[in-house]
């Protein structure tokens, strides 16, 4: 029975949750070359991935594969259960220390990325030395789907803004499900076209709203139900985070969150933020 058990870790990797064939590497300075690369390994892939979903057997009910891969991706409901089997083969594990770089500006992240926990940041420096912030992006979001599609280098900088977690589901699973997947290209339509708004809408606010307003948006945006369909109306957040986000100091995301809660639109509390009225903070300085 004990030699079972152990054969059992040894096959599934009861001590760590990568599947095997998966590819755990974050960026260009963290690549490593395994014997399998360049090889399609789906199919077995796929059948262990299969065993690792029924980790979560208890009292003789089996977890199915759809229902595993949505403890980290709220877009398994899109999938089949076979598909669902193929994106857990294909997803690694890693996490990130607060203020580490995830991947720098032309890195190749060949991952489509997903936040299980924490928050991260996508920013750039402009030639003529100015910080652009794209978007902060928190637990349950997935980002870089474009980039993986056309499979270039990243046009900007990933940071984690706090200990972060991140499912990376490898280019090689991306492009299968895209290729196939009615269910999965019908989200990520959903999911580009969201996003296009969010980066119009930056351009817009850095143009146009003043810094109380920026931090208005740059909150709203991460209770957006399309990208975070799972947030709720509360987000563990803290003032200097926000203000990395919105590209402010501390002390005007103070003085924002105080005018955004005398006017009820959140309330302020130990640790998080909770957003009263959404609406209103969207269309906030607007």
């Amino acid at each position: 029975m004990r030699l079972a058990v152990q054969r059992h870790k040894l096959q599934h990797g009861a001590a760590s949750r990568v599947p095997p064939g998966a590819e755990p590497c974050a960026s260009a300075a963290m690549r490593r070359t395994t014997p399998l690369a360049g090889r399609n390994i789906l199919s077995a892939a796929a059948s262990r991935a299969y065993s690792w979903a029924t980790w979560g057997r208890r009292n003789g009910a089996h977890v199915g594969a759809k229902e595993e891969l949505r403890r980290i991706a709220f877009w398994a409901g899109a999938l089949t259960e076979p598909e669902a089997a193929r994106a857990l083969a294909g997803i690694a594990e890693r996490r990130f220390a607060g203020g580490a770089y995830i991947c720098h500006r032309g890195d190749r992240l060949d991952s489509w990325t997903g936040v299980v926990s924490g928050l991260i940041k996508i920013s750039a420096i402009s030639r003529n030395g100015k910080p652009m912030t794209f978007a902060g992006v928190g637990a349950g979001g997935w980002f870089g789907e474009g980039t993986v599609i056309k499979h270039e280098a990243r046009k900007y900088d990933v940071v984690a803004l706090r200990d972060t977690r991140l499912a990376l589901l490898n280019r090689t699973t991306f492009m299968w499900l895209f290729e196939t997947s009615v269910g999965f290209n019908r989200f990520l339509v959903h999911q580009l076209n969201e996003r296009m708004g969010q980066f119009i809408a930056t351009i817009e606010h850095d143009r146009i709203h003043d810094p109380l307003a920026r931090v208005a948006r740059n909150l709203a945006w991460l209770f957006n139900p399309v990208l975070y369909p799972q947030v709720g109306s509360h987000i563990e957040i803290t003032q200097e985070e926000l203000a990395l986000l919105a590209g402010v100091s501390r002390q005007v995301a103070n003085k924002a969150l105080q005018a955004l809660a005398e006017a009820g639109l959140v309330r302020l509390e130990w640790g998080g933020i909770t957003v009263v009225d959404l609406d209103a903070l969207v269309s906030y300085g607007g």
